[in-house]
């Protein structure tokens, strides 16, 4: 695997070097390659479908009827979700849900509350 950072815009891993620059082939981002070296790695910010900053502990709202895969039902429109953990994977959200238990969810399908 490459030792090349993520893509600062869409934290695509296919980043590819060209010549003194970084280039990331799914969003067309470029960056000096210098730069990411000088600042080192930045931190991930987690953000609802609002655009607002959500951290760990926050409490969400979910915007939209989301079913969940394998029949188990539908969290509704409205549901509120407290005490959330971000992380960095697919879904960014580890939670529980009253009468649905441990769930992960989607930044872009929740709005801080």
């Amino acid at each position: 695997m490459s030792a090349l950072p993520a893509c600062p815009q869409c934290s695509s891993e296919y980043t590819y070097e060209d010549g003194l620059m970084l280039v990331c082939p799914e969003c067309a981002h470029e960056w000096s390659a210098q730069a990411v070296a000088a600042t080192g790695e930045v931190a991930r910010v987690y953000r609802d479908s609002a655009g607002n900053v959500l951290q760990d502990g926050d409490s969400v709202t979910v915007i939209k009827d989301l079913k969940l895969k394998g029949g188990g039902g539908v969290v509704k429109m409205g549901t509120k979700v407290k005490n959330i953990r971000l992380v960095d994977s697919d879904h960014d959200i580890d939670c529980k849900i009253d009468g649905f238990g441990n769930m992960s969810l989607k930044t872009e399908f929740v709005r801080k509350s």
